[in-house]
């Protein structure tokens, strides 16, 4: 229950410190009617509210008998998770959303169980799916990186 609680604080102490940096952006255009700095600071005020309820809940949160338990091995696929996310944010300019997503997807859904065929196809067209959602539909641009000879 001290680590949790431990763990909550220094989180919050970080969601303050990000929201301080976070509060004085100001960009030179805006695109959105609240500005670029309100989803940041949305974010970093629920986390905040979730974490001072880690930090002052009054009794501990137990073991679900369903739930993994924190062994090695869900403690290496929580690591390799995060090393393909930080190559998922290296790669995301230079090869674009769909080639990264698919070389990132791929290897994550094998990493949780997924097979060969139907995890090549799923993280492909959802790829595909979540390019044409945001940067057709919601006007949000994402780079296309080695694709962008498709570009029209």
């Amino acid at each position: 229950m001290l680590l949790q609680r431990i763990f909550a604080s220094v989180l919050l102490l970080a969601c303050v410190g990000l929201a301080l940096m976070a509060w004085p952006y100001q960009a030179a255009f805006s695109y959105e009617p609240v500005g670029p700095r309100a989803f940041p600071l949305l974010m970093l005020g629920l986390m905040g509210l979730a974490l001072l309820y880690m930090v002052f809940r009054p009794a501990p949160i137990k073991q679900n008998p369903d739930e993994p338990p924190l062994d090695r091995e869900t403690l290496t696929k929580i690591g390799l998770c995060v090393v393909l996310l930080l190559v998922f944010a290296g790669t995301f300019e230079p090869l674009g959303f769909i080639v990264a997503s698919i070389l990132i997807g791929i290897p994550m859904a094998r990493l949780y169980g997924g097979r060969w065929l139907p995890s090549t196809v799923i993280i492909s067209l959802m790829a595909i799916g979540l390019y044409l959602l945001f940067d057709k539909l919601m006007d949000v641009p994402l780079p296309l990186g080695v694709l962008d000879v498709l570009e029209n």
